[in-house]
């Protein structure tokens, strides 16, 4: 593994906990909103990885997967769950709900302003320009890395920003609990199926593993297609 390789792994890692953070944080907020102050009340709706830190899942799953071994472009990782006190909610279905869509949508929303940031860096340099698409193409050319030590690592932060917030907002809704979009599907469920549902314990976990990829890499290629299409254009 050359310094280069490090250098992205190390990005890449830091992007993970960032926005595992700002999934998080994202929950406590809208339950906040929403009435629920129990995750404001622990210092948990923040930024600050150190308050949603989960040892297995934002360190030594994560850091194993990237140092370790070979996984595409799928990177795995959570945080500790947001705590929510439903009874505080005026309408617990749907503020549960829309309390649950806060963490997928604040990493669509970081994945749109790191497009952005990209579409910024190439109109208003060559420089600039000349990076995105060079990032886009999969390759980084590490004498033009050599020319703009600054401008190339920023359209890399910026591309695996986009990368993993979109995967991590479609990993997130797959109805398979303990998942954000289990907590959607079980107010849809009748109670008897609801039982069966909340007992589905290591089912869960297998299928994550060998099912899981496969459909969020489904869920994503269409966007990550129009963000080559947009970064190509610049």
């Amino acid at each position: 593994m050359n310094q280069q390789e490090i250098v992205l792994k190390i990005f890449e890692y830091v992007i993970l906990v960032f926005s595992l953070s700002l999934h998080e944080a994202a929950h406590g907020w809208m339950a906040s909103r929403l009435g629920d102050p129990t995750a404001r009340m622990l210092g948990r709706v923040t930024l600050n990885p150190m308050k949603h830190i989960d040892p297995l899942g934002t360190v030594l799953i994560p850091l194993a997967m990237l140092f370790l071994g070979s996984y595409g472009r799928f990177l795995i990782g959570w945080a500790k769950p947001t705590p929510v006190t439903t009874r505080n909610f005026k309408n617990i279905t749907r503020d549960d709900i829309l309390t649950t869509l806060a963490g997928p949508v604040s990493n669509v929303v970081a994945a749109i302003a790191a497009l952005i940031g990209l579409v910024l860096m190439a109109k208003l340099s060559p420089a600039g320009a000349l990076a995105v698409r060079d990032v886009a193409m999969g390759g980084i050319d590490p004498q033009l890395m050599a020319s703009n030590p600054t401008v190339f690592p920023l359209a890399i932060l910026f591309y695996l920003s986009v990368v993993l917030n979109l995967f991590l907002a479609a990993f997130n809704l797959l109805p398979l609990p303990p998942l954000d979009g289990s907590h959607i599907l079980r107010h849809m469920l009748p109670y008897k199926a609801l039982q069966l549902y909340d007992r589905l314990g290591m089912i869960s976990l297998i299928l994550m593993i060998f099912i899981g990829a496969p459909i969020v890499n489904w869920m994503v290629n269409p966007a990550m297609k129009l963000v080559y299409q947009v970064m190509m254009a610049l």
